[in-house]
């Protein structure tokens, strides 16, 4: 066990690196890994997926408060925003995780396959929509919410890439688009991690130190070390030519993206 904790440790600190230095979230690296490393593990190939996910989720819970605290101090969160989606995201997370304990991990793969592809183009091409609109109503806000928090619970991501462009195209500055997401994925990820341990209490096969699919020694190593490892990433963010390290990036997404499509061929 604990060398299964160093190792996920030493995942976890590659993870906040990345994090730190890329703007990335982790979602989209430590759920390739799980699902790789849980079959050496004995794991079912049917509930891989979906302990990668939840896990991936919960370990969002810890990283999101970090990161969310360093954007409040800088004024770069509205809580006006957060406020008016929290509910819809909330609805829409957990619905999502409820969901997908439904589906096959041939289903899930390929639908975060495909999500990779979606987050790497965004990468290499950095294109951002063009603000032409306000705000709309908390209605039509909660309904957004929930369509991300459903997504995002499916994908294992704190929904970044979903709710920066939704904001940048309402006429919220870019910054103030990606404080405000930090603080989104808060209840993004509680409402996700919430499901995805009721809708896996009863699963059967499921490995040692499980709370539902949520694997404790994935989420307790990956975590620490990610939260220790994320201030370092940003400031080598400072030194280093990011716009570079983002276009390498998105390649090896997409090249994990093909590879997990593969193996479900």
């Amino acid at each position: 066990m604990l060398s299964m904790l160093l190792l996920y440790a030493a995942i976890g600190g590659v993870v906040g690196i990345l994090a730190g230095l890329l703007g990335i979230g982790g979602g989209g690296v430590i759920v390739p890994i799980l699902v790789y490393l849980l079959p050496l593990q004995g794991v079912p190939r049917e509930i891989i997926m979906h302990l990668a996910l939840g896990t991936a989720l919960a370990s969002i819970v810890f990283t999101s408060m970090s990161s969310l605290k360093a954007h409040h101090q800088r004024g770069a969160v509205n809580w006006s925003v957060v406020r008016r989606i929290t509910a819809g995201i909330l609805i829409g997370t957990f619905l999502g995780s409820c969901f997908a304990s439904i589906l096959s991990t041939t289903f899930l793969v390929g639908f975060f396959s495909f999500f990779l592809y979606f987050i790497a183009l965004q990468m290499l091409t950095n294109r951002k929509p063009k603000p032409s609109r306000e705000l709309p109503g908390t209605t039509v806000m909660s309904g957004v919410g929930a369509a991300i928090g459903f997504v995002s619970s499916l994908v294992g991501i704190g929904g970044g890439s979903l709710s920066v462009p939704f904001m940048v195209w309402c006429n919220i500055s870019v910054h103030n688009a990606i404080g405000t997401s930090a603080a989104i994925g808060l209840p993004i990820a509680l409402a996700g991690t919430a499901g995805y341990m009721f809708t896996g209490w009863k699963t059967t096969g499921l490995p040692d130190y499980s709370v539902g699919f949520i694997y404790l020694p994935a989420l307790l190593g990956i975590s620490a070390a990610s939260m220790l490892t994320a201030p370092l990433g940003a400031r080598l963010a400072h030194s280093l030519p990011v716009g570079r390290l983002k276009k390498i990036f998105a390649l090896l997404l997409a090249a994990i993206a093909t590879k997990m499509l593969f193996s479900i061929v």
